[in-house]
């Protein structure tokens, strides 16, 4: 499924973008695809691609930097301007050689120089004179320009002001919260090596990177009725300087994975919530479990790319796992013989990409069955507002778990996609809450009694979050939303689960969650 919302009617294939001419020209088009509704990701690697590596990383930096600033860069342009500039093409140049001159610091006379030139390459050589003054003109004192720039936010209008209707206390930090660079992470195998030691292989690389420990804890009812707090430590790696991967020890062999920090609470909450389900004895439960042979089933709905379901299989197939060996009345019994893990997504290149994921780090069907793990993985395209995991069967009570990483606006990943402010519109997020509740709708009726489903969005608009949340939760009387405990130190709570926010340059991504259990009705 997607994680992000469809894109507008515009879209035009990658393989029409033409990639010759300067590095400034290259971006230049790169920009004018992006506008024309590709998005960064299918136009970033021909662009990297044609250069020579020792241009690849000024185009990077000139292309998502005047991505991040796109907004304020226009209203700048306009300010500068003694009328109005129409054309497109002569904009995004202008845009251009402004990124040059105020953020990237580029010498005045080579971002005047070069850009002037590219408008020439790209057949616009009638504005030169205009783009000329313009650039001169901030180049006399750019930092005037640049406190200019930056004192407003760099959103498309109709955006910021709904994130102010939504975070109106954390919305100044937002606004240049989204406008930074976001932070490389990384989530270590616990299966291969301890994030420790794994820290220490990096410090022999020569790359730096801090220990990141995030505390979640929820309020889960336990044999006795009562609730319990369930304390879960997660811990990262948060990188001092983006690096290639292919510079991190034994990546290419499974010891770690690029994944945003907030990103990686996803799995040991909905992994920390199912053992809660084996090990609690609850009178309300269906008939349905296959307690014959003691098999699980568990869902990842819009799987794609697969980061999320790597971590539950790493979670899942640890040698120390206790999804297999459960604790009960001090002792240690055998609860699970089997799990049957479905994955699915709706769309044949990104299953390719899951694949591709989890052949790396030694997780794909054949691993596990040569690792002799008790784990059956099936992934599936399908869409998930009408995909039945039941088939054919006559019960439709089919999983125990279901970690559902909903498609969303990906607002909340705009740092790292800032092509996101360009191809959203504010009809995307009516849409998507529409697509988000079709989901709920077909997935909830097909989890078990005493089973929870985890909510995930990387938005950080309510309607997608914490809204939908509410409004689902009028439409059944079999659903309770988990309370997310006093141990967490991550996220703003909600009403209904906790929000992240993408405020400052160590934080991870704008990611929301929402814990829902499934009762009697």
């Amino acid at each position: 499924m997607r994680s992000t919302a469809p894109r507008n009617n515009k879209l035009k294939p990658s393989s029409n973008l033409i990639m010759n001419g300067s590095v400034r020209v290259r971006v230049i088009r790169t920009l004018l695809a992006i506008q024309n509704g590709q998005s960064l990701a299918s136009v970033l690697d021909p662009l990297l691609n044609s250069l020579h590596d020792g241009d690849k990383g000024f185009a990077h930096a000139l292309l998502l930097t005047t991505l991040r600033q796109w907004y304020a860069l226009e209203r700048l342009l306009d300010s500068l301007a003694d009328n109005s500039i129409d054309e497109k093409e002569v904009r995004t140049t202008i845009q251009v050689g402004l990124t040059q001159l105020l953020y990237l610091q580029v010498a005045d006379h080579a971002a005047i120089h070069e850009t002037v030139e590219a408008a020439k390459e790209i057949e616009f050589a009638h504005a030169t004179g205009l783009i000329n003054a313009i650039l001169r003109k901030v180049a006399k004192n750019p930092s005037k320009f640049r406190k200019k720039c930056d004192k407003k936010h760099s959103l498309p209008n109709w955006l910021a002001y709904q994130i102010k209707q939504d975070w109106s206390e954390q919305y100044d930090d937002l606004m240049q919260g989204l406008r930074q660079p976001a932070p490389m992470f990384l989530r270590v195998n616990t299966a291969v090596t301890s994030v420790e030691d794994y820290q220490q292989a990096l410090v022999e690389f020569e790359v730096e990177a801090d220990l990141v420990e995030l505390t979640s804890g929820f309020n889960l009812p336990n044999s006795s009725d009562a609730a319990t707090s369930n304390s879960i430590l997660t811990k990262g790696l948060r990188l001092h300087q983006s690096t290639a991967v292919n510079a991190l020890p034994q990546f290419a062999e499974g010891a770690a994975s690029v994944q945003d920090m907030h990103a990686q609470l996803a799995a040991p909450l909905i992994h920390n919530a199912l053992l809660n389900k084996l090990t609690v004895k609850n009178d309300d439960a269906d008939d349905d479990m296959d307690t014959s042979n003691n098999e699980i089933r568990i869902l990842d709905a819009c799987a794609a790319p697969g980061g999320k379901l790597a971590h539950w299989l790493e979670l899942i197939s640890s040698n120390d796992s206790s999804l297999f060996h459960v604790k009960q009345s001090d002792e240690s019994v055998s609860m699970v013989s089997k799990v049957k893990l479905t994955a699915i997504d709706n769309e044949a290149p990104r299953i390719e990409r899951i694949h591709t994921n989890l052949q790396r780090l030694n997780l794909s069907q054949h691993d596990l069955q040569q690792a002799e793990k008790n784990i059956e993985l099936n992934i599936v395209c399908a869409d998930a507002t009408t995909w039945q995991g039941a088939g054919k069967k006559k019960s439709k009570l089919v999983f125990d778990a279901i970690l559902l990483d909903s498609p969303c606006t990906a607002t909340g990943v705009i740092r790292r996609h800032p092509d996101i402010s360009i191809l959203r519109t504010e009809e995307d997020v009516e849409q998507t809450a529409l697509l988000q509740a079709d989901i709920l709708h077909n997935l909830w009726p097909q989890l078990k009694v005493g089973g929870y489903l985890l909510y995930v969005t990387c938005s950080i608009l309510k309607q997608e979050n914490v809204e939908q949340m509410q409004d689902f939760m009028t439409h059944y009387n079999n659903v309770v939303a988990v309370e997310f405990s006093d141990d967490c130190n991550w996220g703003i709570e909600q009403a209904i689960g906790r929000q992240c926010l993408p405020i400052d340059s160590e934080s991870g991504d704008g990611f929301y969650y929402a814990l829902l259990q499934k009762t009697a009705e």
